[in-house]
Protein backbone atom coordinates (compact mmCIF):
# COMPACT_ATOMS: atom_id res chain seq x y z
CA UNK A 1 0.00 0.00 0.00
CA UNK A 2 0.91 3.48 -0.38
CA UNK A 3 0.69 6.26 1.42
CA UNK A 4 2.22 10.04 1.06
CA UNK A 5 4.43 10.77 3.73
CA UNK A 6 5.71 14.41 2.65
CA UNK A 7 4.96 17.25 -0.27
CA UNK A 8 8.36 19.07 -1.01
CA UNK A 9 8.82 22.64 -0.52
CA UNK A 10 11.01 25.34 -1.88
CA UNK A 11 14.53 25.04 -2.28
CA UNK A 12 16.73 26.01 0.67
CA UNK A 13 20.36 26.91 -0.02
CA UNK A 14 22.47 26.57 -2.99
CA UNK A 15 23.63 22.15 -2.67
CA UNK A 16 20.26 20.39 -3.64
CA UNK A 17 18.35 20.42 0.00
CA UNK A 18 14.12 21.23 -0.16
CA UNK A 19 12.07 21.93 2.64
CA UNK A 20 9.99 19.14 3.65
CA UNK A 21 6.10 19.52 4.78
CA UNK A 22 5.78 15.98 6.64
CA UNK A 23 2.94 14.38 6.41
CA UNK A 24 3.37 11.37 8.49
CA UNK A 25 3.72 10.78 12.09
CA UNK A 26 6.84 8.69 11.78
CA UNK A 27 9.13 10.55 9.61
CA UNK A 28 12.32 8.76 11.01
CA UNK A 29 10.58 5.64 9.94
CA UNK A 30 9.50 7.11 6.42
CA UNK A 31 12.17 9.72 6.07
CA UNK A 32 15.61 8.39 6.36
CA UNK A 33 18.92 8.24 4.01
CA UNK A 34 18.47 5.96 1.73
CA UNK A 35 14.84 5.59 1.63
CA UNK A 36 13.73 4.79 -1.70
CA UNK A 37 10.02 6.84 -2.26
CA UNK A 38 7.63 6.81 -5.42
CA UNK A 39 6.44 10.87 -6.50
CA UNK A 40 3.57 12.09 -7.56
CA UNK A 41 3.77 13.23 -10.68
CA UNK A 42 5.55 10.08 -11.54
CA UNK A 43 8.01 11.27 -13.67
CA UNK A 44 9.79 13.23 -10.83
CA UNK A 45 10.56 9.68 -9.20
CA UNK A 46 11.58 7.80 -8.02
CA UNK A 47 14.08 10.10 -4.90
CA UNK A 48 16.13 8.47 -3.20
CA UNK A 49 16.79 10.22 0.63
CA UNK A 50 20.62 11.04 -0.01
CA UNK A 51 20.70 13.65 3.70
CA UNK A 52 18.18 14.24 6.01
CA UNK A 53 18.40 17.34 8.85
CA UNK A 54 16.17 19.74 11.00
CA UNK A 55 16.74 23.59 10.59
CA UNK A 56 14.42 26.17 12.29
CA UNK A 57 11.80 23.13 13.05
CA UNK A 58 11.54 22.56 9.41
CA UNK A 59 13.33 19.17 8.16
CA UNK A 60 15.58 19.31 5.28
CA UNK A 61 15.98 16.57 2.95
CA UNK A 62 18.37 16.05 0.08
CA UNK A 63 18.25 13.79 -3.05
CA UNK A 64 20.85 11.61 -4.95
CA UNK A 65 21.48 13.63 -8.32
CA UNK A 66 19.98 16.64 -6.91
CA UNK A 67 22.85 18.78 -6.42
CA UNK A 68 21.63 22.67 -7.01
CA UNK A 69 19.00 24.87 -6.43
CA UNK A 70 17.65 24.79 -10.21
CA UNK A 71 17.34 20.66 -9.44
CA UNK A 72 15.50 20.98 -6.05
CA UNK A 73 13.33 24.05 -7.26
CA UNK A 74 11.99 21.62 -9.90
CA UNK A 75 10.83 18.90 -7.21
CA UNK A 76 8.97 21.80 -5.25
CA UNK A 77 5.25 20.62 -4.47
CA UNK A 78 6.17 17.02 -5.49
CA UNK A 79 4.54 14.32 -3.31
CA UNK A 80 6.40 11.67 -1.72
CA UNK A 81 5.07 8.10 -1.18
CA UNK A 82 6.35 5.19 1.11
CA UNK A 83 5.51 1.49 0.19
CA UNK A 84 3.93 0.33 3.46
CA UNK A 85 2.79 -3.37 4.34
CA UNK A 86 -1.39 -2.89 4.96
CA UNK A 87 -1.23 -4.53 7.64
CA UNK A 88 1.69 -2.50 9.72
CA UNK A 89 0.15 -0.66 12.33
CA UNK A 90 1.35 2.79 13.91
CA UNK A 91 3.80 2.25 16.83
CA UNK A 92 1.35 4.32 19.98
CA UNK A 93 -2.08 2.36 21.03
CA UNK A 94 -4.13 5.51 20.05
CA UNK A 95 -2.57 6.48 16.99
CA UNK A 96 -3.93 5.71 12.88
CA UNK A 97 -2.72 5.22 9.48
CA UNK A 98 -5.50 7.62 7.07
CA UNK A 99 -6.30 4.37 5.30
CA UNK A 100 -7.33 3.23 8.46
CA UNK A 101 -10.37 5.61 9.06
CA UNK A 102 -10.99 5.83 5.45
CA UNK A 103 -15.00 4.60 5.20
CA UNK A 104 -15.32 4.14 8.90
CA UNK A 105 -18.82 4.88 9.61
CA UNK A 106 -19.61 7.59 12.23
CA UNK A 107 -21.54 7.56 14.64
CA UNK A 108 -22.89 9.29 17.93
CA UNK A 109 -22.86 7.41 21.18
CA UNK A 110 -26.31 6.77 21.31
CA UNK A 111 -25.88 5.13 17.94
CA UNK A 112 -27.24 7.70 15.66
CA UNK A 113 -25.76 7.65 12.31
CA UNK A 114 -24.00 10.81 11.10
CA UNK A 115 -22.01 9.29 7.82
CA UNK A 116 -18.92 8.56 6.31
CA UNK A 117 -15.05 9.30 7.26
CA UNK A 118 -14.45 10.24 2.98
CA UNK A 119 -11.18 12.13 3.70
CA UNK A 120 -8.81 13.55 6.28
CA UNK A 121 -7.58 16.92 6.81
CA UNK A 122 -4.33 17.12 8.81
CA UNK A 123 -3.61 21.06 9.95
CA UNK A 124 -1.24 22.69 11.83
CA UNK A 125 -3.27 22.59 15.16
CA UNK A 126 -5.55 19.12 14.62
CA UNK A 127 -6.30 16.53 12.55
CA UNK A 128 -10.11 17.01 11.21
CA UNK A 129 -12.58 13.97 9.80
CA UNK A 130 -14.18 14.86 6.27
CA UNK A 131 -17.24 13.28 6.72
CA UNK A 132 -20.22 12.82 4.30
CA UNK A 133 -23.36 12.83 5.32
CA UNK A 134 -26.68 10.14 3.96
CA UNK A 135 -28.07 13.22 2.41
CA UNK A 136 -24.70 14.54 0.48
CA UNK A 137 -23.72 17.37 2.69
CA UNK A 138 -20.30 17.05 4.52
CA UNK A 139 -19.15 17.87 8.17
CA UNK A 140 -15.80 18.22 9.19
CA UNK A 141 -15.05 16.65 12.75
CA UNK A 142 -11.89 17.48 14.94
CA UNK A 143 -9.99 14.42 16.17
CA UNK A 144 -9.35 14.95 19.25
CA UNK A 145 -10.41 12.19 22.11
CA UNK A 146 -13.18 15.11 23.77
CA UNK A 147 -15.19 14.59 20.35
CA UNK A 148 -14.29 10.81 18.93
CA UNK A 149 -14.68 8.94 21.87
CA UNK A 150 -13.85 5.67 20.11
CA UNK A 151 -12.34 4.43 17.20
CA UNK A 152 -13.57 0.54 16.59
CA UNK A 153 -11.45 -1.01 13.18
CA UNK A 154 -13.25 -4.24 13.57
CA UNK A 155 -16.65 -2.97 13.87
CA UNK A 156 -15.48 -0.51 11.24
CA UNK A 157 -16.41 2.61 13.20
CA UNK A 158 -15.75 6.14 14.71
CA UNK A 159 -18.14 6.99 17.75
CA UNK A 160 -18.16 10.52 18.62
CA UNK A 161 -19.92 12.86 21.06
CA UNK A 162 -20.11 16.60 19.75
CA UNK A 163 -20.82 19.64 21.26
CA UNK A 164 -24.09 21.36 20.11
CA UNK A 165 -23.99 22.78 16.54
CA UNK A 166 -21.03 20.72 15.63
CA UNK A 167 -23.25 18.37 13.24
CA UNK A 168 -26.41 19.73 14.09
CA UNK A 169 -28.59 23.35 13.78
CA UNK A 170 -29.41 22.86 17.81
CA UNK A 171 -26.24 25.33 18.84
CA UNK A 172 -27.11 27.35 21.88
CA UNK A 173 -26.81 31.00 21.40
CA UNK A 174 -26.76 32.67 24.71
CA UNK A 175 -27.34 36.45 24.37
CA UNK A 176 -25.39 38.87 26.67
CA UNK A 177 -28.64 41.02 27.05
CA UNK A 178 -30.31 37.85 28.24
CA UNK A 179 -32.71 38.47 31.28
CA UNK A 180 -31.54 42.21 31.32
CA UNK A 181 -35.20 44.53 32.04
CA UNK A 182 -35.48 47.49 29.95
CA UNK A 183 -31.77 48.17 28.51
CA UNK A 184 -30.19 47.98 31.92
CA UNK A 185 -27.13 46.22 32.25
CA UNK A 186 -26.44 43.81 34.51
CA UNK A 187 -23.85 42.37 37.03
CA UNK A 188 -21.84 45.69 36.73
CA UNK A 189 -20.09 47.86 38.91
CA UNK A 190 -21.63 51.27 39.28
CA UNK A 191 -19.70 54.38 38.72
Amino acid sequence: MQLVVARIGRAHGIKGEVTVEVRTDEPELRLPPGAVLATDPAAAGPLTIETGRVHSGRLLLRFEGVSDRTGAEALRNTLLIAEIDPEELPEGEDEYYDHQLIDLDVVTADGTEVGRITEISHLPTQDLFIVERPDGSEVMVPFVEEIVTEIDLEEQKAVITPPPGLIDDRAEIASSREGTAGGEETGGEES
